[in-house]
């Protein structure tokens, strides 16, 4: 395998899923009514931001045990896809970015042993 695949391969699913929690977060600020105070505005942002963090810890955790992305993330979009069976738009957007980010943390699982054997080797 090249150099540059194994970077791909282990860098693409964290990337990927990074840039898929920033574009959830913007969900969030739907959460601003002008009939609301400041408090109850910055209260419901953050219930609003629930998913975001959710999608912040595995990460964090599917940082060092690809599996466990694998697993989630797929299980999550799963999930998401059986919740709104009635919206077939939200699920290709939502459901699909959640499968890549698994799907891709699978494959770094699956070649984890070269990938991780050569990016010690370039620190």
């Amino acid at each position: 395998m090249k150099q540059i695949s194994r970077k791909l391969l282990y860098w693409s699913p964290r990337i990927l899923c990074i840039l898929f929690t920033i574009f959830i977060s913007i969900f969030a600020l739907d959460s601003f009514e002008p009939d609301r105070t400041i408090v109850e505005n910055i209260q419901a942002f953050a219930i609003h931001l629930i998913p975001t963090y959710i999608l912040i810890i595995v990460l964090i955790i599917s940082w060092k045990y690809e599996w466990v992305g694998a697993v989630i993330f797929n299980g999550l979009g799963l999930a998401y896809a059986l919740m709104n069976l009635d919206h077939p738009d939200w699920i290709a957007v939502i459901s699909t970015g959640l499968f890549l980010v698994g799907i891709q943390f699978l494959i770094g699982w699956i070649y984890r042993d070269e990938i991780r054997g050569n990016i010690k080797s370039m620190n």
